[in-house]
């Protein structure tokens, strides 16, 4: 049975973008962040990373968003990619990585928080 093409949803930019963000995670941000909840060292410089990348983003003036940090991970990997960088064939020795994934990791710290509300003041 066919659908009617008005009735089959088309993937949106969001949907993309999630996609994207959801990729890296498996690639990089769930054994980087695991590496980096036992090594201080490795949580601190994803945290400067994930600090420059929000810095990055709202001096452009676009908010934080999936697509967002989903262009902006795809613009450091096309980048380094450009230069000569490969991502790692093999598992990472995550407190000995390079700029690039330290990078990548901290749009995963970002992506993480993405949908947590931000903290708001007491009311008066």
């Amino acid at each position: 049975m066919r659908v009617p093409s008005n009735r089959v949803t088309a993937p949106t930019a969001v949907d993309s973008a999630r996609s994207s963000l959801v990729a890296l995670a498996i690639a990089v941000g769930l054994d980087g962040m695991a590496a980096a909840s036992s090594e201080p060292g490795l949580l601190a410089a994803v945290d400067q990373h994930a600090a420059a990348v929000r810095d990055s983003l709202r001096g452009d003036h676009r908010p934080l968003s999936a697509a967002a940090l989903a262009g902006y991970a795809e613009g450091v990997r096309s980048a380094a990619g450009e230069h000569g960088w490969q991502a790692p064939a093999g598992p990472v020795t995550w407190v000995e990585a390079d700029w690039v994934l330290l990078r990548l990791l901290g749009v995963c710290a970002l992506t993480a928080v993405l949908d947590t509300p931000a903290a708001q003041p007491p009311p008066l």
